[in-house]
């Protein structure tokens, strides 16, 4: 199956991006400014990434917008914070469980 390709325009020329996935010599969430729009029918961004690199021909699944990457790496990190503390809770619990069951220790 092929790849898709934008044929729509998402990013604009100077808008704040963010790389979405690796890119050479530009890891992922590294953020950018788009300086050039090209394309009829396949909508194409040429980059400038905050690392020096300069990309052309990027498709825009290869970018996001830098507000909603923010947005999006904030909850995910929420997220495991959040299954980070629930499983310690958990951790908790079942060692209380197994203190009151084998009754306090010394006695």
């Amino acid at each position: 199956m092929a790849p898709t390709i934008s044929t729509e325009k998402v990013f604009r020329k100077r808008q704040k991006v963010v790389a979405a996935v690796d890119l050479p010599g530009v890891p992922a969430g590294t953020p950018g400014k788009v300086y050039y729009v090209a394309g009829v029918t396949w909508i194409r961004y040429h980059v400038l990434f905050e690392n020096g690199v300069e990309i052309s021909t990027l498709d825009a699944a290869q970018l996001a917008d830098r507000k909603a990457w923010t947005k999006e790496q904030d909850r995910i990190a929420r997220e495991n914070l959040e299954a980070e503390r629930s499983a310690e809770r958990e951790r908790r619990r079942q060692e209380n469980l197994a203190n009151l069951a084998d009754g306090p220790g010394g006695h």
